[in-house]
Order: C-alpha cells, then structure tokens, then sequence
C-alpha cells in the first residue's frame, strides 16, 4: 500500500510507491530524457559533450547525470559524456567516483583496519595475565 510522502523534489504531498517523486516531477524528468535521447539519436550529435548538450537541450546537468547513472544513456553510445567525481571533480563517465578516488579509499580502509586490528592485538596482549613461578628465580 502506498503511504503518503514529500516530493524530494518540489516538496509535494504524494502517495509514495516506487519512485521519490511525485507525478508532475516524474513527467518533467521523463520529458527530459526524451529530449536528450531525441537529440542523441542524430549520428552528429553522439559525440556531444554533457556542456553541449546542455546548452542544445535546456534539460538541466543533473537529470542527465541521473540518466547516466540509471544507464538510461550509456557512454558507449555517447563517448564524450561526461560529469564529475563526486570527490575530486575528475571527469567520469560511470559510478559516482573515479578510479583513483577508488583507489585512494581502499588503501585508506585497508590502512584503518590493519591499525584498529594492531590495537586489538595490543589490547589482547596488555589483557593477558602472565604467571611466574617465583620458586624458580
């Protein structure tokens, strides 16, 4: 059953099922997405860059950036589309960072946790009760 929600959008009152949005904003994105594909769909037009189209289609970065996402529009058939990394600014074509930023927060983790396992050792370590048999000294 659907509950009642706000439109993360324009802030509508709507009954929420699959989508966060409401209706009217569902009909502005979807509208979008065929002016976009419509312009894509001439041959010249595929090697367009995101500023290009944008400026040729009046629809707004972000929803383009949210079809590519969706893999409403994929970058094999448009090559030169392309928005930033969420962390440096870098030109991507899929996900939400690069490579590199990938990459760099691997290591980051992988460094995070060989310290918080180091910490673990040394608390086992300080915790173990060590007996001497005085007898012997």
């Amino acid at each position: 059953m659907a509950e009642l929600a706000n439109c993360s959008r324009c802030g509508t009152v709507f009954a929420k099922t699959i989508r966060d949005i409401c209706k009217n904003c569902y009909d502005e994105e979807e509208k979008a997405f065929h002016t976009v594909y419509d312009f894509l769909r001439v041959r010249e037009n595929r090697l367009a860059t995101m500023l290009e189209i944008i400026e040729a289609t009046g629809v707004k970065e972000e929803y383009i950036i949210k079809f590519v996402r969706e893999k409403r529009l994929l970058p094999k058939d448009v090559p030169n589309l392309a928005y930033p990394c969420e962390r440096c600014g870098r030109d991507i074509s899929a996900g939400h960072i690069c490579e590199s930023c990938q990459k760099e927060l691997k290591n980051d983790l992988a460094t995070f946790e060989k310290e918080e396992q180091n910490k673990e050792d040394r608390k086992k370590i300080q915790s173990t009760y060590i007996a001497v048999d005085k007898h012997k000294y």
